[in-house]
């Protein structure tokens, strides 16, 4: 029981998807590892490192990491690579 509460205590708790697009709320921000965390319409938590590739637009313009807040709705484009999710691209959806 304590590992399992060390565990949570340390870290989100996320979960594995396959490569695809995903509709969610932005949960977390963190703004120091370009991270956010993601909560899915299905209720998956989605830990996402922004790359130098990984688009993020609001209304089909670039827009900058600052401009992610939690609470906003979400639209992820992810990669599985290993047991790590890429995030293509995120648009902001409000």
């Amino acid at each position: 029981m304590s590992a399992i509460l060390l565990f949570v205590a340390c870290g989100e708790s996320t979960d594995a998807v396959e490569s695809g697009t995903y509709q969610g709320t932005v949960k977390e921000v963190e703004a120091d590892k370009t991270e956010i965390y993601v909560t899915t319409d299905d209720d998956k938590t989605l830990e996402l490192y922004f790359t130098e590739t990984t688009s993020l637009t609001r209304n089909g313009s670039d827009v900058e990491f600052s401009e992610l807040e939690e609470g906003q709705k979400v639209e992820v484009e992810v990669e599985k690579n290993g047991k790590r999710l890429d995030p293509i691209s995120v648009k902001i959806m409000e």
